[in-house]
């Protein structure tokens, strides 16, 4: 006789919704997003500060997570946050992956790796750096550029990466105006770079 495998694991949800991806090098794709609560990186641009108190959103178990996911036709499930990585994800990523689904993540890089990934992104943070762990495992480096000195640092991120890791500079969206251009041109100057853009706010995508 067997029994059917009950989870027990429950994360705490800020919201998870059916979009588009806005940004990075899976832009334009139809996904759903699963946002965790929790952060302590502690960005002063952050627009979802929301997400950042761990103990103020509501717990749903791996199953019903899965089970809201599966009610839409895409199969690619992007995990964020807040910081996903405070929470141990090897349950949630199983799960989605045994569900047909692709596992994509953003993250700082502060907490250890956990989870099965199809692509992994990380947008290192200033406020609290990576881990090296998860440098290697990048399949994506996200900067946000805020000011100029943000170049340097930039590079300083893409030293620690692999070769086969995709490079990527964002305008923080405040500043997108003044640091677009300067974007463009570093670019064009050093071409492994490629520009992101958070397109879902220029069409207003939710």
């Amino acid at each position: 006789m067997t029994t059917k495998k009950t989870t027990i694991q429950q994360l705490p949800v800020m919201e998870s919704f059916y979009t588009i991806q806005g940004e990075g090098i899976h832009s334009g794709r139809a996904a759903y997003f699963i946002r965790l609560g929790g952060c302590d990186v502690g960005c002063v641009w952050c627009d979802v500060k929301e997400s950042w108190p761990i103990d103020s959103h509501p717990k749903f178990t791996i199953e019903n997570i899965v089970q809201e996911a599966k009610k839409h036709p895409a199969r690619l499930a992007v995990i964020t946050g807040g910081e996903p990585l405070m929470h141990n994800l090897d349950e949630l990523t199983s799960e989605l992956q045994n569900a047909g689904f692709e596992t994509n993540i953003e993250t700082s890089g502060a907490y250890p790796l956990s989870g099965q990934w199809n692509w992994i992104c990380l947008s290192p943070k200033k406020f609290k750096k990576p881990l090296p762990e998860i440098y290697k495992a990048a399949n994506e480096l996200k900067v946000i550029v805020f000011n100029k000195s943000d170049f340097k640092w930039a590079e300083e991120q893409a030293a620690q990466v692999s070769a086969n890791c995709s490079l990527l500079l964002q305008p923080e969206w405040s500043k997108q105006a003044a640091m677009t251009p300067l974007i463009i041109d570093y670019v064009k100057a050093h071409p492994k770079w490629r520009i992101s853009l958070q397109t879902h706010k220029y069409m207003e995508i939710p």
